[in-house]
C-alpha cells in the first residue's frame, strides 16, 4: 500500500480546541455530530483503580481536532450522545480499551465502529500494528514519542501534552481512507462485519464474578473441590474490587487466592498463617474470606466446569498441522495467521468443538473448510519445491 497524502484537510490547516466546561462540550459535541464519520481516543490511568480513570477524550473530523478534559468538565452527556448517535462512524485504532470505558459510563458500546488496526490486520499489515507506524506507512509521517510514560491524571498538564495527545486523532481519518480503499479494492470489506459486530458486545467488557476464577493464574491445575473454592474467592474479590474501585490485585493477589483454595483454612488464624497473606487483609477482610469458602462448601453450591483437557501428543502434533496451514492460507490471502485462527481455537477444533469463529462466515470459506477436511483426512500436506502445498486425497 502507497501512503496517502490526502487528509481531510492538511493537518496544521484544524483548529485544535481543548474543552474544559460543560457549554463548551456541548457545542464541540454538537458540531461533530453534523459530520458523517469522528476520530475518537482516549488517554486514561487505571494502576490505582479497577475502572480506567478517564484523563483526555480525543476527536476529529473532517474540519476540527477537539481535545476534552473530562476532569475538568464533570458530566460528559453531550459526548455520551455523540458516540450513541447511529449516523455518525466512531474510527479508533486498538480501541478495546477506550470502549471497555465508554461501555461502563454509558451502559452501551460506541457504535457504528470501524477499528484501524483490526482493518489493517485483514491487509497483512500484522495482527497488532501500532498507530505510529500505521501512520507512518500510510500517511507518510513520523509521529512524536516524546510523552510515552505521562500521567494524564495530573494537572496541570506537561506543555505539548495536548499536542501529543491530538495526534493520535490527527491522522486518523487520513488512515481509515487507506485502509478502507485498499479492503475495497480486495473485496473484503464484508470481512470486517463480523470483526467489528464482536468488537461492539457489550458483555464482551463486563466480567461477571462467577467466572472471575477463569482469569486466575494457575486455576487449571487445581482439583474440582479447589476451583469450586477458588470460585467463591475470585468472585468475592471481584464484587470487593468493584465496590472500592481497586485493581484486583490490590484486593488479593493471584497466588494467595490459589493458596487458599488450596489449603482451606478453617479460620482467621490459619488464614494469618498461610504464605504472602497479607495480615491487614486478614484483619479486615477475613470473616468475609471464611465466608467465601463456606459458601463453596455447601451442599448447592456447583463446582465450576473444569479445565479444559490436556491434549495428548498426538492432537498436539493434529494442532501444529492445522497451525502450519493456517499460516500457508494467511499468507496467501494477505493476511495475520491470528485473524484466521488463534492456537487455543484449533485446539478446541481438534477437540471436536465446532461452534467456533473460524468455521463462520469468511473465515471458513478462507481457512475453516480446509481444516475440517484436513482434520477428516480428506486434504493433506507435503512438501514441493521448498513449499508446502495442500492435496485432496479423495
Amino acid at each position: 500500500m502507497q501512503p496517502t497524502n490526502t487528509p481531510p484537510l492538511p493537518a496544521d490547516a484544524r483548529p485544535l480546541e481543548l474543552v474544559t466546561d460543560p457549554a463548551s462540550l456541548a457545542t464541540a459535541c454538537a458540531a461533530l455530530r453534523r459530520s458523517a464519520r469522528v476520530a475518537l481516543d482516549t488517554e486514561f490511568m487505571r494502576e490505582r483503580t479497577y475502572h480506567a480513570q478517564l484523563c483526555l477524550v480525543q476527536l476529529a473530523d473532517a474540519e476540527r481536532i477537539v481535545v476534552v478534559d473530562p476532569l475538568a468538565c464533570g458530566a460528559l452527556g453531550p459526548l455520551h450522545e455523540l458516540l450513541a448517535d447511529g449516523a455518525v462512524l466512531k474510527v479508533l485504532h486498538s480501541g478495546r480499551q477506550d470502549l471497555e470505558i465508554f461501555a461502563q459510563q454509558m451502559g452501551a458500546v460506541p457504535a457504528p465502529l470501524f477499528d484501524t488496526q483490526i482493518a489493517a490486520s485483514l491487509l497483512g499489515l500484522g495482527d497488532q500494528i501500532g498507530y505510529a507506524n500505521l501512520v507512518q506507512r500510510l500517511v507518510g509521517v513520523a509521529l512524536e514519542k516524546t510523552h510515552t510514560r505521562i500521567d494524564w491524571s495530573v494537572r496541570p498538564l506537561p506543555a505539548g501534552a495536548i499536542d501529543y495527545a491530538a495526534d493520535d486523532v490527527r491522522y486518523l481519518l487520513a488512515v481509515h481512507d487507506a485502509l478502507r480503499a485498499e479492503l475495497d479494492k480486495r473485496e473484503r470489506l464484508e470481512w470486517l462485519d463480523a470483526e467489528f459486530a464482536q468488537l461492539a458486545r457489550l458483555d464482551s467488557y463486563r466480567t461477571d464474578p462467577a467466572d472471575a476464577w477463569r482469569k486466575v493464574r494457575g486455576a487449571q491445575r487445581l482439583t474440582e473441590p479447589q476451583r469450586a473454592r477458588l470460585a467463591a474467592l475470585a468472585a468475592w474479590r471481584e464484587r470487593t474490587a468493584l465496590s472500592v474501585d481497586r485493581p484486583r490485585g490490590w484486593v488479593l493477589k493471584d497466588d494467595v487466592l490459589i493458596d487458599i483454595a488450596r489449603r482451606n483454612p478453617a479460620d482467621e488464624g490459619e488464614l494469618a498463617q498461610l504464605r504472602d497473606m497479607p495480615p491487614a487483609v486478614v484483619k479486615r477482610r477475613g470473616a468475609e474470606l471464611l465466608a467465601a469458602l463456606a459458601s463453596a462448601a455447601a451442599a448447592d453450591a456447583p463446582a465450576p466446569e473444569p479445565a479444559r483437557p490436556r491434549l495428548t501428543p498426538e492432537q498436539d502434533g493434529l494442532v501444529d498441522l492445522l497451525a502450519a496451514l493456517t499460516r500457508k492460507r494467511a499468507a496467501e490471502h494477505g493476511v495475520a495467521a491470528a485473524n484466521l485462527a488463534t492456537r487455543k481455537e484449533l485446539e478446541r477444533l481438534v477437540l471436536g468443538e465446532r461452534e467456533l469463529e473460524v468455521l463462520a462466515g469468511w473465515k471458513r470459506a478462507t481457512v475453516g473448510e480446509a481444516l475440517l477436511a484436513a482434520l477428516d483426512g480428506r486434504l493433506a500436506l507435503a512438501v514441493h519445491d521448498g513449499k508446502l502445498v495442500e492435496f485432496d486425497r479423495q
